[in-house]
């Protein structure tokens, strides 16, 4: 095997391999081949002729990385790709089956390209590499391939974000490829940029006493190939710029790794942006394990176990490690200063302190240079350096919260001597200096980094110009969300994306408004505007303590327009957010008052809408029907289409609870007939019109007998429902249809999916009301499954703990299916105690649609006991004689099995099989619900 000298290169074809600078050419031009692919290249290229077995190429080239012979194949054929390895002309790796790979090419050796280094100069210095470098193993690879490659790179990033150390460690690295000539020249204390050249000169140990010490650098640079480092350059750009150009068009042999918070936008830069190390996702069930996969967590450890001995994270502390990451951004340096606080803070401590101004002050390792010991004195540098505009608009965009848009941020920070276009100019270039970074979002946002907001909102309080932004804020999105609400046509996934993104901002302007330093009357108004907003975003909590607040704020003589919208807000949050809330009725009626007395059409049928609602929570059908009949003759002189249709769809729940599916159906189809006309969104329904159709149009096809289409339409809604990205909305559809038409169908594998997703979507969105029905009804599907053991206590203690809200229309069948598992536990006079009381509930509130099934579920308790029979046969009857009344074939379904099982079992077979015969022929549907396969299965029994 030929020997080859450190400097010298492989040739072959049209390539040169320099294995030492790990640099392939072609034709003289560098020819880019990844990573792994070079590594193959160079160990098989070293070794012509002889065949490598896979296994030990796996290991040379993967060191104690654990990879397939996969990974192999795919990189030769990478480096194959590169090098034009057709197979059918040029061949230089070849594949020898069941052996291994064999670089087959014939070589020349190369005369070496570089000249040798000045034994007569000063061995050149590199700041010590960090010991362990967490998170950057990859880009640091990346850089030092790059430099292959590209003769003038640029590592730009903000302040702390460990720029600095990357290119330490590629300096390193490289050093070897470069003969030891790498020279690291930190910009960082030189104020006076016309001795740049001699900084240079120093740190490349020459003296140099000409004028211009450029044509003497560039004699150095020309004896042999160098890898200059330049660091923190950003104060310099204006004279290093050109100055590196020439360098680097004269010194052929020359790299150049710079540093800076912006680029030079130089010709021939290759930039490089470093982003912050990836943090733990915000998700409330994070572990230990997980948290630790991510590089700034890793980080966040390993500088606690430096500064105060062996460290182990504990399950609690995991969230909040997580949480300090993600609030310091993934910045190094932040991470790394607020890890030196937990020996005397510990980790919930550091965290509560990172929101104030002193956390800017903390102090990291002496031996870093002053601009990195705080992080006060990193924003300092780069702050120092802004002309005035840029400074003016980086304070005053520190009154948003979170990403914001370009319209919104020249509409707040402009003024007092800055125009919006020149905002936008300097938000551009302050985006160039790493101070803003656009955010990832579809359409173009800009956002502070927490502590760069921190440091800058400091700067605007001691410039006292913080009431002034603050109230141009809020005045900017109490104007924002007044368009929102009249925006009625835009899709939701649409309107959530451009008004949603800007709860935090609300949040804020709201916060300031009604603090210290104030203006209460914009808080109330903004209040009032986003109301739709906390609506269409399922946060209804939310909505109920900042309308509170407002209306305390607006006393008894504000605005009553203003009192109204307020009081309707308060109204809705309260009966969607806690159901049988009682405050919620007064609430209603003033807000119903208020609108009569305005003549204001849209709130009198916002809370008369509000008020039939309240009735379904409380129970009470006959007056909800009595509403939905109010609210019919308000609709009916409207010219919005959608108002005629809410009337049609409030009476067809009135009628659904009621008991009357037939006349439900005409309702809810006519306004199902109506939809393809449904241009906007309704102004007064928080829920997607299309949608809830739907839902309950599945439930009342179902009672109706038509289990196909009521399963299909279910289908569907689950699609439409998550396409649609309402929270309530979604919820209400796996709640009022999804879940209980699988599980009367027998499907209880789709019914525990369901649920599963329902618990955890109402989790999700803290919806509180769903979340204790998903856990009672996941309770019921164990149950149902044949595990009583486990089913009946869970259900009963989720029951339980539902409280009031079990009174609640959706909890009515969970109920039932308490009662019905006391029996099947051999506790059937407590489940009959239990329907007794149920069915007393239901005929109080004239609650009749789930009536039939509570007296089947009656009389099965009934036929536990041995002196039940006659009254259970009687059970049966009624129950079927109400479903049919009622048009509700599936309970009638239902009790027909259980009767014809109770004849079966007196020797009545003739009569058994009368009663199904007859039931079950009108029926076209369903053939594949348990119900009617047991009512086929009987059938065919008797008939046999």
């Amino acid at each position: 095997m030929p020997e080859h000298n450190e400097d010298s290169a492989i040739s072959f074809g049209p390539f040169r391999l320099f294995p030492k600078s790990r640099l392939l050419e072609k034709e003289g031009s560098p020819l880019h081949v990844g990573g792994r692919a070079l590594d193959i290249l160079i160990f098989l290229a070293e070794r012509p002729g002889v065949v490598v077995d896979k296994r030990e190429l796996v290991k040379r080239i993967w060191a104690d990385v654990n990879v397939d012979e996969g990974s192999l194949r795919f990189h030769v054929a990478a480096l194959r790709k590169a090098l034009g390895d057709t197979g059918k002309s040029a061949r230089y790796v070849v594949n020898v089956p069941g052996r291994g790979y064999c670089f087959v090419a014939s070589l020349a050796k190369a005369a070496p390209p570089v000249a040798p280094v000045s034994s007569d100069i000063a061995p050149p210095r590199l700041p010590v590499q960090l010991a362990k470098m967490i998170g950057r193993e990859e880009v640091i690879e990346k850089i030092s391939n790059g430099l292959s490659l590209y003769r003038f790179m640029t590592v730009v990033g903000p302040g702390g974000i460990g720029k600095t150390a990357v290119a330490v460690t590629v300096g390193h690295r490289r050093s070897q490829d470069f003969g030891g000539r790498v020279f690291f020249v930190d910009f960082g204390p030189l104020r006076d940029a016309s001795h740049i050249a001699t900084t240079i000169a120093s740190a490349l140990g020459l003296t140099i006493n000409a004028e211009d010490p450029t044509p003497a650098l560039l004699t150095f640079l020309n004896t042999g190939p160098a890898l200059l480092i330049f660091d923190s350059c950003e104060h310099v750009l204006d004279d290093l710029a050109p100055l590196v150009e020439r360098i680097v068009r004269e010194a052929p042999q020359l790299r150049v790794l710079a540093t800076s918070r912006e680029s030079f936008r130089s010709d021939g830069e290759r930039i490089f942006r470093l982003f912050p190390l990836d943090c733990p996702p915000e998700r409330e069930d994070l572990g230990v394990a997980e948290v630790l996969t991510y590089p700034a967590a890793q980080l966040f450890v390993e500088r606690i176990a430096q500064s105060s001995g062996p460290f182990q994270l504990s399950a609690e502390e995991a969230p909040l490690v997580a949480s300090i990451c993600r609030r310091l951004d993934g910045i190094a340096l932040a991470i790394e200063l607020a890890a030196g606080r937990v020996n005397a803070y510990g980790i919930a401590g550091t965290a509560s302190l990172l929101d104030s101004r002193f956390s800017l002050q903390w102090r990291g390792r002496r031996t870093a240079v002053p601009r990195h010991q705080t992080l006060a004195a990193a924003l300092d540098w780069s702050y120092d350096l802004l002309p005035a505009a840029e400074s003016a608009t980086l304070r005053r965009l520190s009154v948003f919260a979170g990403p914001f848009a370009p319209e919104a941020a020249a509409t707040v920070a402009a003024g007092d001597g800055v125009s919006e276009s020149e905002t936008l100019e300097a938000i551009d270039s302050l985006v160039t200096k790493s101070l803003i970074s656009p955010s990832g979002s579809r359409t173009l946002r800009y956002r502070l980094l927490d502590t760069t907001r921190t440091y800058a909102h400091g700067k605007l309080n001691e410039l006292g110009e913080t009431r002034q932004f603050a109230r141009r804020h809020a005045e900017h999105f109490r104007d924002f969300f007044e368009r929102a609400e009249a925006d009625t046509s835009t899709p939701l996934p649409e309107w959530l994306h451009v008004y949603g993104a800007e709860l935090d901002n609300v949040r804020a302007a709201l916060n300031w408004a009604f603090g210290p330093d104030g203006d209460p009357a914009l808080g109330i108004a903004l209040t009032a505007a986003a109301v739709t907003l906390w609506v269409r975003l399922s946060l209804f909590a939310e909505c109920r303590e900042r309308t509170r607040t407002a209306l305390a704020a607006l006393g008894d003589g504000g605005d009553d327009r203003v009192r109204m919208q307020l009081l309707s807000a308060l109204g809705w949050s309260l009966m969607y957010g806690e159901g049988r809330a009682r405050e919620a009725r007064p609430i209603l009626e003033t807000t119903l008052e208020l609108a009569d007395r305005l003549d204001d059409k849209d709130f009198r049928l916002r809370a008369l809408w509000g008020l039939c609602i309240d009735q379904f929570n409380n129970g009470q059908f006959g007056k909800a029907r009595a509403l939905a009949d109010r609210f019919a003759n308000a609709a009916a002189n409207s010219h919005d289409k959608s108002d005629l249709m809410l009337g049609d769809r409030l009476m067809a729940v009135a009628l659904h609870y009621l008991g009357d599916q037939n006349d439900a159906r005409e309702h809810i189809d006519r306004v199902n007939a109506s939809l393809h006309v449904l241009a906007e969104k309704p102004k007064i329904f928080p829920l997607d019109l299309r949608i809830s159709t739907q839902y309950f149009r599945a439930r009342i096809l179902w009672l109706q007998g038509l289990a196909d289409q009521a399963q299909a339409l279910a289908a569907r809604n689950i699609e439409e429902g998550l396409a649609n990205g309402h929270a309530l909305t979604f919820c209400s559809v796996l709640g009022q249809a999804a879940c209980p038409i699988a599980f009367w169908a027998g499907d209880f594998d789709a019914a525990e999916r369901h649920g599963t997703e329902l618990l955890e979507h109402a989790e999700r969105h803290a919806i509180r009301l769903w979340g204790l029905w998903a856990r009672a009804f996941n309770a019921a599907v164990v149950a149902k499954r044949g595990d009583a053991a486990t089913g009946l206590p869970l259900l009963r203690e989720e029951l339980n703990r539902a409280g009031d809200a079990r009174f609640l229309p959706r909890f009515l069948p969970l109920l039932g299916e308490l009662a019905a598992c006391f029996g099947e536990a051999d506790q059937a006079d407590r489940g009959l105690e239990m329907i007794e009381d149920i069915l007393a509930r239901c005929n109080d509130r004239q609650e009749r649609w789930y009536l039939p099934e509570l007296i089947r579920i009656k009389a099965e308790l009934m036929l536990k006991q041995t002196k039940g029979l006659p009254a259970a046969e009687a059970a049966f009857r009624e129950a079927m004689d109400i479903a049919t009344q009622q048009g509700a074939r599936s309970w009638e379904l239902r009790c027909a099995i259980s009767l014809a099982r109770f004849r079966l079992g007196q020797g009545r077979d003739a009569e058994a099989l009368e009663v199904l015969e007859t039931i079950c022929r009108p029926l076209t549907e369903g053939s594949r619900t348990a119900d009617m396969r047991e009512a086929q299965g009987l059938i065919a029994q008797l008939r046999s």
